[in-house]
């Protein structure tokens, strides 16, 4: 299938969905089955994955999944704050780009704040770009605050996505980051849009779902990508899973659905801390 996309500041169309990774790559004898699973999802159109070097030996198992099939894919690595130097952060990226097997990546974040200056990160981004090695960057688990002080050591534009974790049980970012978010054409990306699985047997979410013939879980899909300039990550293994979150593409949520979804996991009424598992 076709998925439909979202638009970086730099200009150039995302999807709105991907395949995430986190914990893949951590149990050898789950190596072939987590390949299996994102190699399902890019024969289904999925050409977005999301990993990280934190993420144990994923990066090895996109690297193998990727393998051959590199072209029209749009991968997203992270660097660990504690190696965010300039220094730290050129020899991270080049650690990731061996285990993806791979020249470049599309998208570099910074995973979370750490003692570094976010100058000196941003520096070495601008670097690895001027190299090729990425051809974007962007930041993790930033807040409304944090954003604003990135805006002061970069140029404009420069940022192309934050990615934060949110879902219906995590709305706190409606507040102030979404729109902070919009107002410069930003994707916010979703980690844990199922909240690692919990939506999936949530009981407030079985009588909408019932109403398209869906599960729960795809409910809470549909609900993070309602609107544009979202990007959900949802790890799955298991191919039926993999399926689900893709159809989950096609169903379009109406007004007394959202409606009944904001009564049962109401919108945050004033700022609240960002959240982060």
């Amino acid at each position: 299938m076709t998925i439909r996309t979202t638009t970086l500041p730099s200009g150039e169309a995302v999807p709105v969905f991907g395949l995430g990774t986190w914990k893949m790559g951590e149990a050898h004898s789950r190596f072939a089955d987590e390949v299996a699973a994102l190699r399902l999802g890019l024969d289904l159109g999925a050409t977005l994955i999301d990993t990280a070097e934190m993420y144990a030996d994923a990066e090895l198992v996109v690297g193998e999944a990727v393998s051959g099939r590199r072209d029209g894919l749009f991968l997203v690595s992270k660097v660990l704050p504690s190696n965010a130097s300039r220094a730290g952060t050129v020899a991270a990226c080049e650690r990731s780009l061996k285990r993806l097997g791979t020249d470049s990546i599309d998208l570099y974040l910074l995973h979370w704040r750490g003692g570094t200056p976010l100058a000196e990160t941003v520096a070495a981004f601008e670097a690895l770009k001027a190299t090729g090695k990425i051809r974007h960057w962007g930041v993790s688990n930033f807040d409304t605050d944090d954003m604003a002080e990135l805006d002061g050591v970069s140029n404009d534009r420069a940022c192309q996505a934050n990615q934060v974790l949110y879902n219906l049980t995590r709305r706190g970012i409606e507040f102030d980051l979404v729109p902070w978010s919009r107002k410069r054409s930003m994707p916010i990306m979703a980690y844990s849009p199922v909240e690692q699985g919990a939506l999936a047997r949530n009981g407030r979410l079985e009588a909408i779902a019932a109403r398209h013939g869906a599960t729960p879980a795809q409910i809470a899909l549909a609900w993070t990508m309602r609107e544009g300039g979202v990007i959900a990550i949802p790890k799955a293994v298991r191919a039926q899973h993999v399926r689900d979150n893709i159809a989950a593409l096609d169903i379009v949520l109406s007004a007394e659905d959202l409606a009944d979804l904001d009564k049962a996991f109401p919108p945050p009424q004033r700022k609240r801390p960002l959240e982060m598992i």
